[in-house]
């Protein structure tokens, strides 16, 4: 049996879009549009129980769950929704145990969501630029009690030099030019690490696969997930007007090696050189027209013969 007690967490759910998680004080009440709801009344309960409110309606005081507190996340950038992270997490095999690289934490949600998994052996690295979104995120991963799992760095990736952490499992990249630290990413990747980058437009897609062949990475795959949820009621189902559609597009791959020199440099940032036209071949030259015999000479006619006359006086 699992007891509420003191600073447990709890989601107050009333319906689908009515919930609010709040970890359970003594002394606080939460004020909503269906009544009061005092914290002190939930201490001892079972988690699933019902808890009135002062208006005769009730919620029920579930355990939350990961999918709750991504859900119910403080914003400070654009989150990766569990629909993209569920799939993240199947196709790059994330389990208990290792070591993720996460760079661009933004609010938190993906490292959350992750570090919940890879727990309690497994540790994940995540680096930002932002100290603002670095303390936002630090407040969302303390709610969700994982702070012992996640070390997070200031520090640009694109621009330093150094090699922060080696040996990791899975690199997550959310950037808007992921392209740029893929050589990097590539010496902090295990052979065979798994590499998995949030694109927000088809234009990126198709520069950071060009740079994932570039760096000697195989298996690549883009791929967009969109959810639809379904009015399940005896008699009259249908789909849903509410739904998640489209947030991000997603390309995975593979650290491999192609036996060539690993590249530290990649050319997507400008746009390839085009090749120079052929040079035309010269026209073969004309022969020369054979020179045009000369006409025999013609003979001379032979002299006509002179006869002398004689003459008589």
């Amino acid at each position: 049996m699992s007891i509420i007690k003191d600073k447990s967490p709890v989601l107050f759910f009333y319906n689908d879009s009515k919930k609010w998680l709040m970890n359970i004080s003594k002394k606080e009440e939460l004020h909503t549009h269906i009544g009061v709801l005092k914290h002190a009344d939930a201490i001892g309960k079972e988690y699933g129980s019902r808890l009135m409110t002062n208006k005769d309606k009730y919620v029920y005081l579930l355990e939350p769950t990961m999918y709750d507190y991504i859900m119910k996340i403080q914003h400070g950038t654009q989150i990766v929704y569990p629909k993209d992270l569920g799939y993240i997490a199947a196709r790059a095999g994330i389990q208990d145990g290792q070591k993720i690289l996460e760079i661009g934490t933004g609010s938190g949600s993906m490292t959350s969501f992750v570090a919940s998994i890879v727990k309690p052996r497994g540790h994940v690295y995540t680096f930002d630029v932002d100290e603002k979104f670095m303390k936002i995120a630090e407040k969302n991963i303390r709610r969700a009690g994982l702070s012992k799992y996640v070390t997070q760095t200031n520090l640009d990736l694109k621009t330093s030099k150094e090699i922060p952490v080696t040996e990791m499992d899975v690199a997550l990249i959310d950037l808007g030019d992921p392209w740029v630290v893929l050589p990097k990413v590539r010496q902090m990747l295990k052979g065979s690490g798994c590499i998995f980058a949030i694109c927000p437009t088809m234009n990126q897609l198709e520069k950071l696969t060009i740079a994932l062949i570039e760096n000697e990475f195989t298996d690549i795959e883009s791929t967009e997930h969109i959810i639809r949820t379904i009015a399940a009621r005896e008699g009259k189902t249908r789909h849903s007007f509410q739904g998640i559609g489209h947030t991000t597009y997603l390309c995975f791959a593979r650290k491999a090696f192609f036996g060539r020199k690993a590249k530290t440099t990649t050319r997507v940032d400008t746009a390839p050189k085009a090749k120079a036209a052929p040079k035309a071949k010269a026209a073969p030259k004309a022969k020369a027209a054979p020179k045009a015999k000369a006409a025999p000479k013609a003979k001379a006619a032979p002299k006509a013969k002179t006869t002398k006359k004689s003459t008589t006086n």
